[in-house]
This record gives C-alpha cells, sequence and structure tokens, in this order.
C-alpha cells in the first residue's frame, strides 16, 4: 500500500459507536507484541516511550530518537501506526511543519497533536492553536491530525467538566477548520459529556480509556478508544510482581 492507502485506511477505522482500539505502545517490541494479538493499528503514547528510556514525559525524549523510534515501529509492522507528538516539539509554523514532515517521512500515518503549552503554562489560544494545527496540515495532504484539548486533562475535579464544554467544542470546530481530522478529549470520563463533544464535534471523538469501559464509549458515539501510559504501567506492575515473586 502506498502512504496515502495506508493512511486513508487508517482514518476509515474511525467509526462513531464502534471505535477503533488502540492499545498504546512504545517501541518496535510492543508494537510486534500487539500487531500479533490483532489489532487494526498502532498508537504510541509520549509517556510510555519516555519512560521506557528513563526520560520524564513533556518533550524530554530527544526528537531524533522520537522519529527513529517510529522508522523501528513501523518496520515491524504492516499496520497503520500514529505516533504521540505532542506539542511537535516547536511553536512556530514553519518549524512546526517542517518537524511534521520529517514524522511523515518515518511512514507514520498519523499523529496526535495537543494544545497545552508544552513545557510552559496553560494552553495555547484557540486562533494560535488553530494555526498550529494548520501548519501540521501544511506537512503533509493524507497525515491523520487527532487534534487533542488538555482542557479536561488539567482540570482535575472532574465536577468542573461539564463548565469547559462549550470552549472545547469551540476548540474542535477551529481545529476541524484549520486541518483536523479528529478530537481528542483525554481526562474527560463523565459518559453524558463525552456523548456530548460526540454530538456538537464534527470529527471522530477520541477518548482516553481510564475510568470507562468500550461499551460506554461506544454507547457515546466515540470513534476512537485509546489507552496512553496505562499498558506500560501495568506492565511495569507485572514485571516487578515477578521479580518480588522469585524464590
Amino acid at each position: 500500500m502506498t502512504y496515502s492507502e495506508r493512511a486513508k485506511a487508517f482514518a476509515a477505522l474511525h467509526q462513531p459507536g464502534d471505535p477503533v482500539v488502540l492499545y498504546n505502545i512504545w517501541d518496535a517490541g510492543s508494537a510486534k507484541a500487539i500487531a500479533g494479538a490483532g489489532a487494526k493499528a498502532l498508537a504510541t503514547g509520549s509517556f510510555p516511550v519516555a519512560a521506557a528510556q528513563g526520560f520524564p514525559d513533556g518533550e524530554q525524549v530527544p526528537l531524533e530518537f522520537v522519529l527513529g523510534n517510529a522508522e523501528r515501529i513501523i518496520a515491524a509492522t504492516d499496520l497503520p501506526v500514529t505516533i504521540d507528538f505532542e506539542g511537535g516539539y516547536a511553536r512556530g509554523p514553519e518549524h512546526l511543519t517542517a518537524n511534521v514532515k520529517r514524522l511523515a517521512e518515518t511512514g507514520a500515518v498519523g499523529l496526535n497533536f495537543e494544545d497545552q503549552v508544552v513545557g510552559g503554562e496553560g494552553f495555547y489560544s484557540i486562533e494560535e492553536q488553530a494555526r498550529r494545527v494548520a501548519a501540521v496540515r501544511a506537512a503533509h495532504a493524507d497525515i491523520f491530525v487527532n487534534a487533542r484539548t488538555d482542557l479536561f486533562l488539567k482540570e482535575k475535579d472532574a465536577a468542573k467538566h461539564a463548565v469547559l464544554l462549550g470552549e472545547a467544542l469551540e476548540r474542535a470546530a477551529a481545529y476541524a477548520e484549520a486541518g483536523g481530522n479528529g478530537f481528542f478529549v483525554p481526562g474527560l470520563t463523565d459518559p453524558d459529556l463525552i456523548a456530548r463533544v460526540c454530538e456538537g464535534c464534527s470529527l471522530p471523538v477520541n477518548t482516553m480509556m481510564r475510568g470507562i469501559t468500550l461499551e460506554t464509549a461506544r454507547q457515546a458515539g466515540v470513534a476512537r478508544c485509546s489507552y496512553g501510559p496505562i499498558p506500560h504501567a501495568k506492565l511495569m506492575q507485572v514485571l516487578a510482581e515477578h521479580f518480588q515473586a522469585l524464590e
């Protein structure tokens, strides 16, 4: 398959109510394990990629390693692969476009692209982040841009999530107009609010599966379910437990 064909096949997996399940991986070995278990697509998570190499999260993994890691994962499997690219390792449009072009050259058919200021405070304004999404889109016509808002993830009090819904949908609309293909709302766990995002958003919606079930996500109309740091954390716990059980 050509790059364009793989990208379009990946995009077609995003069906509201019948979501593609992305059990996040971090290297070629974990990619092969999940692919062998029957996955339809693969996605890295920035935290497990960082943790597996001894780095903190938040673009602390060198960009060259991220790109090389993507190449090794893509070479290990025939499945479409999307990369958690955090904030694109840049702020300005030209630098963003250049970085995403390099990512596309690895064969990655998608990326997560977040609106928090990585390494800084708060969020990019809707207007600036829309320009940033447009710069990501300019890198490649076919790459799947999963535009992520961290509004809910940063607000730890779930009781306040309802008041953020309006801004979240405003961001979704702006990101869609700028060229986004999906809208990612990590941290949002209330089924009713998830359903309202799905209803009010023109893009397929991605949830992080912490505190919700696949059936809940399906009922809400979610099109993509990802697990972020959970698979890596569970595996590290099992590894420690196995060591502790040695006699």
